[in-house]
């Protein structure tokens, strides 16, 4: 995973538009983790009434399924900016220059086909479950309190349409360094050995900056 400083930047657009979306995928990051902070009070509630007055909190399970698209799918483009996805760098830490970044640009635009197609087909799904001539605008609903399912359903296809323009960024910051022969492009993640990536892991938790100060 790439630390945030490890993101070079500079006044180009293609670094201003890196720099607007990271600050959508902060807040993104952050409704995410707010969700998941909800469900622990939630569970606290729920367990506290169950053994205090046998009365657990009702559509429990319902919240949680309301929840679960937030903590899953709207930090996903955070962590792609940072590289924090799970990769395979067998093959990766052997090259530079251009020929990294030409593997970097294709695998890139992969995931970005793949992640339109995703796109379709969650909006789709969204689609069936939205109809705004039904109450609360809901063709169904949870199966214990009612909650409509398609605020849930149209959560997944907005964190893939973040992710799909983070990936268009990075393979366009991967094509800008394939064409110009750059070594450290700016807007994409670059690729750190286990020891840089671990230094830079500490450095991160223990507050200090580049000169060692806090």
């Amino acid at each position: 995973m790439a630390s945030p400083s490890n993101i070079l930047t500079d006044d180009t657009l293609l670094s201003r538009l890196d720099q607007a979306l990271f600050w959508l995928e902060t807040k993104l990051a952050l409704l995410g983790g707010i969700a998941v902070f909800s469900l622990m009070v939630l569970a606290v509630i729920s367990v506290g009434g169950r053994n205090l007055t046998n009365a657990p909190l009702p559509g429990y399970v319902d919240w949680i399924e309301q929840a679960m698209p937030l903590i899953a799918f709207v930090g996903v483009s955070y962590t792609q900016r940072l590289g924090g996805h799970i990769r395979m760098d067998i093959l990766i830490g052997r090259l530079k220059g251009r020929p990294l970044w030409l593997v970097e640009m294709l695998s890139t635009l992969a995931m970005l086909a793949l992640m339109i197609l995703l796109v379709w087909g969650t909006f789709s799904h969204f689609l069936r479950a939205f109809d705004m001539n039904a109450p609360l605008w809901s063709r169904d609903s949870s199966m214990d309190i009612g909650i409509p399912l398609w605020p849930s359903k149209l959560i997944v296809p907005i964190g893939f349409t973040v992710l799909s323009l983070r990936l268009a960024l990075q393979a366009w910051g991967f094509g800008r360094a394939l064409v110009s022969g750059a070594s450290r492009p700016v807007a994409v993640p670059l690729y750190e050995d286990a020891a840089t990536a671990a230094a830079n892991e500490a450095k991160t938790v223990s507050g200090l900056d580049d000169t060692g100060a806090a």
